[in-house]
């Protein structure tokens, strides 16, 4: 369902095609929301059947034919009433975490290996969200808005702190491993 919000708010900046929302997605707000291509296409279908986006087909000589979207009255409303509403708190699954709880079961050589490479995802991925600054340069341009920008990085701040925590923790538990501190069987 947020897909749909945040399709809603780029266009609230300026009409953009799939394509374009793709890039945008993955320079901006991929550190916190992942969309494939045809997720983004599909929604942006559904929002101008709901009446919250419009399509223009942009004729092209030397490709096929582009069509880029708009946010209409309709949806600019809509998206208001969303982001003024109460967080949309959804259930939380994690892969990851299962194999946590029941990890029990493995060897401590089996766990000590599993959580050295939850470390490395850790630092990759701070490694990439160092990278987020530098990447988003063009949209800041094409906002022209330092609040939004704040707000923005706020969403970054977010994620870093989180992965700081959770390499910390995986780090915390990679010691414990080490240093025989975990309960045998």
């Amino acid at each position: 369902m947020s897909l749909e919000y945040a399709i809603l708010g780029y266009l609230g900046y300026q009409p953009f095609s799939g394509y374009d929302l793709k890039k945008i997605f993955d320079h901006s707000i991929r550190h916190f929301w992942y969309a494939d291509q045809s997720q983004i296409y599909r929604t942006l279908a559904r929002l101008t059947e709901q009446g919250w986006a419009e399509v223009e087909v942009v004729e092209q000589t030397e490709r096929p034919d582009r069509k880029v979207y708009s946010i209409t009255p309709a949806g600019r409303e809509e998206l208001r009433r969303w982001l003024a509403g109460p967080f949309p708190i959804e259930a939380q699954h994690s892969g990851p975490l299962i194999q946590v709880f029941f990890a029990g079961q493995l060897s401590d050589e089996e766990i000590l290996e599993k959580f050295k490479q939850a470390a490395a995802i850790f630092r990759a991925t701070l490694d990439r969200y160092s990278q987020v600054p530098s990447q988003i340069g063009e949209y800041v341009e094409m906002v022209r808005s330092p609040r939004e920008t704040y707000f923005w990085m706020l969403t970054l701040e977010e994620g870093i702190q989180t992965t700081q925590a959770n390499l910390a923790w995986a780090k915390n538990v990679i010691r414990a491993i080490e240093n025989k501190e975990i309960p045998q069987k």
